[in-house]
């Protein structure tokens, strides 16, 4: 009996040996719609993955909120509930300031100046992700920021007391200093928000609105360019040093590419959904100039409120981009 015993047990460790390492399969939350550009270079950087690596490596993408919502995310990766996913940075600034160095007003407003800016502060932001046990993959830029209102708005006065939806510090702060009422809405949630009179008012790009059809509730868009955000991918700090090398090159080349191509939808995205809006019925123009200089002097106190948050660091990258 011992030996037939030995020899089941040795021809279970040869077939063991013998057969194929179990494919492994990751769970990718995203906030977005699946027809947002994000979500679908998202989709393209999962499947990159799961064909670099042989089917090793497999991911899913969920976007729209449906595994984990927008609030949700960065957390869920932090603590591993799930390994990647993606996720607004500047919706965190009330856990780092630096998370929100895309959201100051009116520091960049281009595409150029925007990609110059994260060239400084990216690994800057990048070491604060890994204090948060998070591996930064890849992060792509929204269009410029602009302002959705159901009506004509000439100046700041006309805001006092509209609805605003919030999702950042910044948002927030910005509801507050035009004497509109802040209200926390993730994307997933705004159409409903619009249709329901919680909010009356955001500050997003034209994709948002274009993804949300904002068209059935709100009348106006007006071009500010007042910042644009990043979204980011990372990856759970465990599960990444728990890969094999040769599936980190993998992962990394992805992330590369998905950048690249990301920046490219983003600038493509711009006119595409201006368009879209108008199409949609909406009057879709330049902000007047009395509410951009109001709007600009609001950006200076916010940017002199996250300046004395962000600290000495936060100097350096600001003068740094500034005397670039």
């Amino acid at each position: 009996m011992n030996k037939t015993n030995k020899l089941l047990a040795g021809l279970a460790a040869a077939v063991a040996l013998a057969a194929p390492a179990m494919a492994e399969k990751w769970d990718m939350p995203m906030a977005y719609a699946a027809t947002n550009f994000h979500s679908e270079v998202g989709a393209n950087f999962a499947q990159c993955v799961t064909d670099g690596t042989g089917g090793a490596l497999e991911i899913v993408t969920h976007p729209s909120g449906s595994l984990y919502s927008g609030s949700e995310i960065k957390r869920a990766v932090q603590t591993g509930q799930a390994n990647i996913g993606e996720r607004l940075l500047s919706a965190h600034q009330n856990e780092n300031p630096l998370y929100g160095v895309d959201s100051i007003p009116f520091l960049v407003s281009s595409f150029d100046e925007h990609e110059a800016l994260w060239d400084i502060a990216g690994p800057a932001v990048q070491k604060v992700l890994a204090d948060d046990n998070l591996h930064y993959l890849y992060s792509v830029p929204w269009p410029p920021q602009g302002v959705y209102f159901n009506k004509e708005v000439n100046s700041v006065a006309d805001l006092k007391g509209l609805k605003f939806r919030s999702y950042s510090t910044s948002t927030a702060r910005m509801a507050e200093l035009t004497g509109m009422l802040p209200v926390q809405v993730e994307a997933a949630e705004l159409s409903q928000a619009l249709a329901t009179g919680v909010a009356e008012s955001f500050i997003s790009s034209g994709a948002t609105g274009y993804d949300r059809k904002v068209w059935e509730h709100l009348s106006h868009f007006y071009e500010v360019d007042a910042w644009l955000p990043r979204n980011a991918v990372f990856v759970n700090m465990d599960a990444w040093n728990g890969l094999d090398e040769a599936t980190q090159v993998a992962l990394t080349d992805c992330a590369a590419k998905a950048k690249a191509e990301g920046l490219a939808r983003s600038k493509d995205y711009t006119a595409f959904t201006l368009n879209g809006l108008m199409e949609g019925g909406m009057m879709v123009q330049r902000a007047g100039g009395m509410l951009v200089d109001e709007l600009k002097a609001i950006g200076e106190i916010m940017t002199s409120e996250w300046l004395e948050n962000a600290g000495d660091e936060g100097r350096a990258i600001i003068e740094a981009f500034k005397n670039r």
